[in-house]
């Protein structure tokens, strides 16, 4: 039977409020509780210099300005958020054919017959999503850990050895929305197109590719590379995916020339052609006060900030992805 998760997403602001409401009482100042010892009990945890007070984040994140082709419409998605608890670790884009791959555990909206043995042929058979209007695409990340309390499921990571202990947070929130380009109108992604963004190895490769976006609720416009400090444990991710391909294929060995980020103007790189940019925000509600919390990782990369990473293979009726062009090129917010 299709699991299709329905629910009404509230605004960023809206969430941020709620959450005030709920957990001002018993919250205290990031730096009241910076110490945290107990989420250090394991080695191979984050530094405290992989923490940031979001009030001392300055706001400024800016768009590029829109040209006279610009595609400036957008189109929101609905997959759920995982309320079924779909994890594993598995990556299908970077590891394919090997289970356990990616020695930490993933986080999973969309289809739900993903696993080390996926193919394009299983996505597109696959009967069960968590997305709306029969999208069968996969979205990814790692899973996100409340590291002062003991995890249920880390003997499916490494048989416990790859140092990724804490409990698995919930996802409270996944905006997920798809967006035009600053200076040219989008064409339809490719059935199977994959998309990949940041690295997962950022430490260990000297933060090559690496993206990543973190903030809180409420906060708008700041953003760091760091783990945030939120006054009311509202911690967000940002992943943004490439929006340039280049045409023909729809995936490549190192995952990532088929496409390519736009310039700061917002244009693609010669030989690419804009395509809707998938941008998803992850909310994460009332995580406990100071450095309890951090993503899954690689052994050796310190369970980084700098290591979010995300993947999405593009299996969207042709109808769907249809509708979502046609929204950002012509300016409509559906």
């Amino acid at each position: 039977m299709v699991w299709v998760a329905v629910f009404t997403l509230v605004t960023t602001t809206g969430l941020w409020w709620v959450l005030r409401g709920n957990t001002a009482a018993t919250s205290s100042p990031p730096d009241a509780a910076a110490a945290a010892p107990a989420a250090h009990q394991h080695e191979g945890q984050p530094a405290a210099s992989d923490y940031v007070d979001i009030l001392s984040v300055p706001a400024g994140r800016q768009a590029p300005q829109a040209g006279p082709n610009a595609s400036t419409g957008s189109y929101r998605h609905d997959c759920g958020r995982n309320e079924n608890g779909f994890y594993n670790p598995d990556n299908f884009i970077v590891v394919p054919g090997k289970q356990s791959g990616a020695h930490h555990m993933h986080d999973y909206l969309g289809n739900q017959s993903v696993d080390w043995r996926t193919t394009d042929e299983s996505l597109a058979a696959a009967t069960e999503t968590s997305c709306r209007l029969g999208d069968l695409s996969s979205y990814f990340w790692p899973v996100l850990r409340d590291i002062t309390q003991t995890g249920t499921d880390a003997a499916q990571v490494g048989g416990g050895k790859d140092g990724n202990h804490g409990r698995i947070l919930p996802l409270a929130e996944a905006r997920m929305e798809f967006l035009g380009n600053a200076q040219a109108k989008v064409v339809p992604m490719p059935l199977f197109l994959r998309l990949f963004t940041g690295n997962a190895k950022a430490i260990t490769s000297k933060l090559k590719d690496a993206r990543s976006q973190w903030g809180c609720a409420g906060f708008k416009d700041r953003y760091t590379e760091k783990y945030p400090l939120c006054p009311d444990g509202a911690v967000q991710r940002v992943i943004e995916y490439p929006s340039c391909w280049n045409g023909k294929d729809t995936r490549s060995n190192d995952v990532r020339s088929h496409t390519a980020f736009p310039d700061k103007d917002g244009r693609c790189p010669d030989g690419t052609r804009a395509v809707p940019k998938l941008v998803i925000t992850l909310t994460y509600a009332a995580i406990p006060p100071g450095r309890s919390f951090a993503l899954d990782a690689f052994p050796g990369e310190g369970r980084s900030p700098h290591t979010d990473h995300a993947g999405f293979a593009n299996v969207m009726p042709e109808d769907l992805m249809a509708l979502i062009v046609d929204c950002i090129n012509d300016g409509r917010a559906c």
